[in-house]
């Protein structure tokens, strides 16, 4: 549960000019010898509406009789992940971060037209030999109650990093080829117009190029979504958890091929390329007794 750190408020998303004066400002700052992640809580309201949730989940694969998808309170969030990450006491620029894992468990039941509470904060340093890791911290509350908890851990490359280790999400068996997924060239503008994730490596074969890659990327966490809408059951889940490592970029356009298997309450699954040798989503999915697949 988040509750250390002085909290701030905020209604209102970043514009467009702050977000780029917070990248530019990262970006010529001097990097601190003692790194220090900031403390504070970041706290907004959010109304679970149901145009926004259904776009989002029309760009993800979800089936209207699945409800509100368990990544959207992360995009949510994704307001105030920015905030932190752009702040001028951030110890690191936002350009260039890499996205590692995510994870989140969902404790209730999620209906359209709930009234959340999302609060976000910093967590503590994480070891990584590839560089420095750090999550941020996101927790959803509805009246009084914590309904969904997610964590973003993200690295800046470089000298292998301090801290607590870093995850790891077994490599399980992911069984057989399910689903074959063709992604447009569009599909990066299209996942930013849904959840406000803008970075141009996803939405510009030019910005990709910028940084580093041939074609523009799609979004790890659309990959993440995508795999959940496919291996969710056909109503709302209520209780839930859902881990991710992003291994490898997936490029745009091109081809994916989603490998699971399912068996009570777990599925494990992996999104590799079409031949399935390179693997760019490792995944496990953990459902409610009341939700999970028969064997």
């Amino acid at each position: 549960m988040i509750v250390d750190g002085a909290v701030q408020r905020f209604d209102a998303p970043l514009s467009g000019l702050a977000v780029v004066g917070g990248a530019l400002r990262g970006l010529i700052r001097k990097a601190p010898s003692d790194p220090v992640l900031p403390r504070r809580v970041l706290e907004r309201e959010a109304v679970l509406e149901a145009t926004a949730v259904d776009a989002y989940a029309g760009v993800c694969g979800f089936a209207p009789e699945q409800g509100v998808p368990i990544t959207w309170p992360h995009i949510l969030a994704f307001p105030l992940q920015m905030r932190i990450l752009l702040a001028a006491d951030f110890p690191y620029p936002a350009v260039g971060l890499v996205h590692l894992h995510n994870h989140i468990r969902q404790h209730a039941r999620l209906g359209l037209g709930d009234r959340l509470t999302l609060r976000t904060r910093a967590g503590r340093f994480v070891a990584h030999d590839k560089g420095q890791a750090f999550p941020l911290e996101t927790m959803a509350v509805r009246d009084g109650e914590t309904v969904w908890e997610g964590a973003s851990l993200y690295m800046r490359v470089g000298r292998p990093g301090s801290g607590e280790p870093a995850p790891v999400l077994a490599s399980d068996e992911a069984g057989e080829q399910s689903e074959t997924w063709r992604l447009s060239e569009e599909l990066g503008r299209r996942y930013a117009r849904v959840s406000g994730d803008a970075n141009p490596i996803h939405t510009s074969a030019l910005g990709a190029r910028l940084f580093g890659f041939r074609r523009a990327i799609v979004h790890g966490m659309w990959t993440k979504a995508r795999a959940i809408a496919a291996l969710s059951p056909p109503q709302p889940l209520t209780v839930a958890e859902v881990e991710v490592a992003f291994r490898a970029p997936l490029f745009l356009p091109g081809k994916a091929a989603l490998y699971a298997a399912s068996c009570g309450h777990g599925r494990h699954f992996e999104v590799r390329d079409a031949v399935g040798s390179r693997i760019h989503t490792r995944g496990r999915l953990t459902l409610s007794s009341r939700d999970e697949a028969p064997c």
